[in-house]
Formats: C-alpha cells, structure tokens, sequence
C-alpha cells in the first residue's frame, strides 16, 4: 500500500519538486519526468525534423544529458522550459547537419484573428479526400518555412507555450517571438491562398 500512496504522490508532484528530488539522488523522480515528457517532446522534435528515428534519437539524448546535468537546473527557471530548450537546440543542430525537409501536418492555418490549430498526434486517421488533399497543401507551404519559423509556431500552437515561456526557450526577445509567430502565419497564409487557387 505504500508503495501505491508514495507512487500516487510522485505522479501528482510538480515538476520542479521532481527535478529537486532526483537532484538528490531519487531515481525514481527522474523516471516519472520521462514518462511525464518523452511523449510531448517526441511530438515536438518529430515535428521540427519530420523524422521519427530522428526524433527518438533526439529525445533519448535529451533525457541522458538531463541525467547528466541535473545539478544545472536552478529553479529559477521552470523545468518544462529547461527540458525543451535541451531538445530544442539538439533538434535545431540536428537540423543544420542534414537540411532536410520536415513533414508534420497542420490544419487551418487561414484564420488571420485567432490562435491556429494545429492536430496532435491523437488525430484520427479517417480523413475524407478534400481534407487530405488540403492537409498536403498545407504541408507544401510549412515545408517553404524557415526552421526559425517553424519552431515558434511549434511551440506556440501544437505545444501550447505562451509567448513568454517560448521567449525562455529559444532565448529571443518577447517581440521577436510574437513578430515570427505573426509573420511565419502571414507566410503561411499569402501561400495558401495562392497553393488553393490551383484546386477551387
């Protein structure tokens, strides 16, 4: 039983009183940040690289290095911005190394007043025709944007960080962050409606 209760009690812990626990040594509280994280940061790195192997790799070195260099985590940082700056720039050198193109789907990216949506991992594989045919046009268009670009509106609308933790991550100004979010969708956009006139 009390094994159960001190299970329960880790599970619901915050992140930052996990990170504290393993720096002293509970290895248990590092296995629950990976069961905690290694599903939203694969997401997040496949979607940056477009390369599942690729992603895994990434994720597996994110994860040694935190058990590594746990001692550098100070709480003045939240942990969640720490582990994906850590992935964020194994994924970015990764990146320059190959320049290949990235492939993740992405869904109404034509709204210019509201936040976009873009579908998690969770989407449902039945798709109608018109759907996959506006989801590989879309493809066409985010595959035309820099990594630069590509990163914010990762982190912004599939992972849900606000502007200032997004700030934290990739070390930019506030303004800059919201200036690429803005302008990598008023890319995606002027794309789009001339990819579109090609099928309407």
């Amino acid at each position: 039983m009390k094994q159960g209760e001190d299970y329960s009690k880790h599970r619901e812990s915050a992140d930052e009183e996990l990170i504290a626990r393993f720096q002293q040594g509970d290895n248990y509280a590092f296995d629950l940040l990976v069961i905690r994280y290694k599903d939203p940061l694969l997401n997040y790195v496949f979607r940056f690289l477009g390369d599942r192997t690729d992603a895994e790799d990434i994720v597996q070195e994110t994860f040694y290095r935190l058990y590594k260099n746990k001692h550098y985590y100070k709480e003045i940082a939240k942990f969640s911005t720490w582990i994906y700056t850590i992935a964020g720039n194994l994924a970015k050198t990764e990146l320059r190394k190959r320049k290949r193109r990235n492939l993740f789907s992405i869904n109404y990216y034509m709204s210019t007043d509201k936040d976009y949506d873009l579908p998690d991992d969770q989407t449902s594989p039945e798709k109608d025709a018109n759907t996959i045919i506006t989801d590989d046009i879309i493809q066409q268009s985010v595959d035309k944007l820099s990594p630069k670009f590509k990163q914010v509106i990762i982190l912004r609308d599939i992972q849900g960080f606000s502007y200032e933790e997004i700030s934290d991550i990739i070390k930019i100004p506030l303004g800059t962050v919201k200036s690429r979010v803005n302008r990598a969708r008023l890319k995606l956009q002027e794309d789009l409606k001339y990819l579109m006139k090609d099928i309407t």
